[in-house]
């Protein structure tokens, strides 16, 4: 049985042939009112009217479909559609003249006269009220919101004759300034005075208002928004036409920009088989599966059917994040998915894990990432990047496990940070422990600036732009390699694929791009336009603030680009950097667990110099904040 509800869902084409029969039977029966009116009584049944109804039925039908009368939308129902059934009125109006004239009908002009103006009126009627049956059926949408509509004016009109076929929201009444409109009906709604809100707010539910005043000064539009606001309700600005036609109207809804559109390059395809096969029905530990790229990991490998996947977090709200989004998905797929809270830097509970999960892989993503934070936290840096490699690294060693990959970092390339030098230094401790181990494969993946993850210039540009800016850059001058998480990840997985032992990984990201150039990039795809200093025109300022402590103009991806070779994949190379022996690691962890012990960041910091190829500490590095 048919439900009235479904009305609105109708296909289009049922819509037009329900207008077009709807239209059609209104022929003869205004043809009938028509004589009835002009007569005074019900016409003559004989073969003549008969003729002349017929003809006139077949002939408006055809009418009607030319002149795309069932085309016309309910919703869309305003004063061009009002025009389009006059037109079709009087040409029926000129066939029943020619048809009344041919078959010799009494008075056929004043016939066709009262004929026209009858179906003109029954066929804006019917629409009408078929406006009103779709209108009160929406009713049903209990979820849709009440809004209310401050300004009556033309943009408002427009915007409540769009709401009302919308299920998100019910536009319910004005709000307008001008007294001329109180008390009026406009477009179907009730125009108020903005002293009757808070009454309409409680009356109605309304947790929302549209502000749609075209030209209005600012010091207007905030005090007003500020007012409604201070009703505890959401206000939301309809953009002007003129800014609509400027491309300004996103200046309170910014479109995301997304990592793809900043690259420069076309992203790298690392979707191959060997990545899925090396995975599969293993059990893998991720550390640091809370962070941007651990989460990213874990997300990635659920497609590669592992066995289990081992969410190793310091932090319990990532991981608790992490798991609320993964356990569904892992479930589904018929994946173990087992959470542990811990730090990498306590070597019982990390070996008791590898143990008891019976780890076959590790992914060894925990790390403090952040350069001016590290150089300011130079003692917790070391501690957690090098102890905490050290230590995970050491226990799957002991475990036998089949493989472990290092996520380092190009700033572990000739540091000028203390964030890059232990990176490098993470990078000794695995290079060192490959050269006693006959059955576990260790290996390193180094990536360069991961668009979107935390920390970079993605989230930090987006939040800036939509604050009005300025966007703050270091340097003009400073350049980075960029890859997006996905690449970043697959280069991490595939890393496990092609390791033979004690190599690194790096993706071939092609040049790298200036960050001012990023900045400019994200403000266009934002919808905005860059200040012009001189002139003061634009939307979004550049600020130059200058480096950070730790921070240098130039990313390296490898120290020696002699020594690199190529891999199964053409866009992942491979390099044999220079190492340590194993008495100069034994050394240099000895010296670290002192510095350590002492808590002295001068001490470290001569260490690294020592043992950290090419580092270079900036000169003018800042004080450390009290």
């Amino acid at each position: 049985m048919f439900n009235l509800s479904e009305l609105p869902n109708l296909p289009r084409s049922t819509k037009r042939t329900i207008y077009l029969v709807a239209d059609t039977l209104l022929i003869p029966v205004c043809l009938v009112l028509a004589y009835l009116m002009r007569f005074g009584g019900l016409p003559p049944i004989d073969g003549t009217f008969w003729l002349f109804l017929a003809v006139m039925t077949l002939g408006g039908s055809v009418l009607v479909h030319l002149l795309r009368v069932p085309q016309i939308r309910l919703h869309a129902f305003e004063n061009r559609a009002m025009a389009q059934i006059g037109l079709l009125a009087l040409s029926l109006m000129g066939l029943a003249i020619a048809v009344g004239l041919v078959l010799g009908t009494s008075n056929p002009v004043s016939l066709a006269l009262i004929f026209a103006n009858s179906f003109f009126l029954s066929s804006v009627a019917m629409r009408i009220i078929g406006l009103f049956v779709l209108r009160f059926l929406a009713q049903d949408h209990t979820d849709r919101q009440n809004v209310v509509i401050y300004g009556a004016g033309a943009a408002g009109i427009q915007l409540a004759s769009a709401l009302r076929q919308s299920r998100e929201a019910r536009p319910i009444a004005f709000v307008d300034d001008n007294q001329n409109l109180r008390g009026l009906m406009v477009a179907g709604l009730p125009v108020h005075s903005p002293r009757d809100l808070p009454k309409l707010l409680q009356r109605h539910q309304v947790e929302r208002v549209l502000l749609a005043i075209q030209q209005i000064p600012e010091l207007r539009r905030k005090k007003l928004i500020s007012d409604l606001t201070a009703l505890g309700v959401e206000v939301q600005i309809l953009p002007s036409y003129v800014d609509m036609m400027a491309g300004n109207g996103a200046a309170k809804a910014l479109r995301t920009v997304t990592p793809s559109e900043l690259l420069g390059r076309d992203s790298v395809d690392l979707d191959v088989p060997e990545m899925a096969r090396s995975f599969a029905g293993r059990v893998v530990m991720v550390t640091g599966a809370g962070g941007s790229i651990g989460a990213e990991l874990c997300r990635q490998l659920i497609h590669c059917n592992p066995a289990e996947i081992v969410l190793f977090e310091r932090s319990e709200f990532n991981l608790y994040k992490i798991d609320q989004e993964l356990r569904p998905l892992a479930s589904a797929a018929g994946i173990v998915l087992t959470t542990r809270l811990g730090s990498v830097t306590i070597a019982e509970t990390v070996r008791h894990i590898i143990e008891d999960r019976k780890v076959d892989i590790v992914l060894h993503a925990a790390a403090y990432k952040h350069v001016p934070l590290v150089e300011h936290n130079e003692l917790e840096g070391a501690r957690n990047n090098v102890l905490g490699t050290r230590v995970v690294a050491e226990a799957a060693l002991a475990a036998g496990i089949e493989r472990f990959i290092l996520i380092s970092s190009d700033k572990a390339v000739r540091p000028t940070s203390i964030m890059g030098a232990t990176k490098r230094m993470a990078e000794l401790v695995i290079q060192d422990l490959q050269t006693r181990s006959d059955k576990t494969k260790f290996a390193m993946v180094r990536f360069g600036n991961v668009l979107g993850s935390s920390g970079s210039v993605l989230p930090l540009f987006q939040k800036q732009i939509e604050a009005g800016g300025p966007v703050t850059v270091t340097h003009r001058e400073i350049t980075r390699f960029f890859m997006t998480i996905p690449e970043a990840v697959r280069l991490v997985l595939l890393a496990g694929a092609y390791a033979r032992g004690g190599d690194v990984f790096v993706l071939d990201m092609g040049e790298p791009q200036k960050i001012i150039d990023i900045a400019h990039s994200m403000i266009r795809l934002a919808g905005r336009t860059v200040k012009d200093p001189q002139t003061g025109r634009g939307d979004i300022a550049i600020k130059i603030i200058g480096l950070r402590p730790g921070e240098k103009l130039f990313e390296e991806l490898l120290i020696d680009r002699g020594q690199m070779t190529g891999t199964a994949h053409p866009k992942i190379l491979q390099a044999e950097e220079n190492m340590l022996s194993e008495i100069e690691v034994a050394a240099m962890l000895k010296e670290l667990q002192a510095c350590l012990r002492d808590c002295d960041t001068e001490r470290l910091r001569q260490l690294v110099m020592t043992r950290v190829e090419g580092f270079r500490p900036q000169a003018n590095r800042a004080p450390i904040a009290g």
